[in-house]
Order: C-alpha cells, then structure tokens, then sequence
C-alpha cells in the first residue's frame, strides 16, 4: 500500500508539472475534443494547487514510509 501511495503522489506531481510548465494540457485537451474548457483549466489558479497537493501527498507518503521503517 505505501508503494502506491508514493508511486500515485509522485505521478500526479509530475503530471501536474508538465501540465503547468508545458504546453500538454492543450495538446490534450484538444486531442480529446474537449479544447473549451483550455480556458478554464490552463490557470495558474487551479494548476498550481494541484501541484502543491500533490507534492504534499508525496511527502506525506514518503513521512509515513519512513515512520513505518
């Protein structure tokens, strides 16, 4: 369970930087026929707090890997 805890937090973060500091999110969303909503999600004010919570949840995995050791 702590291995996919880790492995899920680590994944969106990257995800969640990529989407922040490239241009995937658009590429994405118009691949998927949904390029409406470019808008409203390629925001700083949304995709960064992902970021954000997906870091803490990475840290939070790796806490409670450690405290388990």
């Amino acid at each position: 369970m702590k291995n996919k805890l880790l492995a899920l937090g680590v994944s969106g973060a990257v995800l969640a930087a990529l989407c922040c500091f490239t241009s995937l999110l658009p590429i994405v969303l118009t691949a998927l026929g949904l390029s409406g909503l470019i808008g409203v999600l390629y925001k700083d004010a949304i995709l960064l707090p992902i970021l954000a919570g997906f870091l803490i949840f990475t840290g939070y995995a790796l806490w409670r890997q450690k405290k388990q050791r």
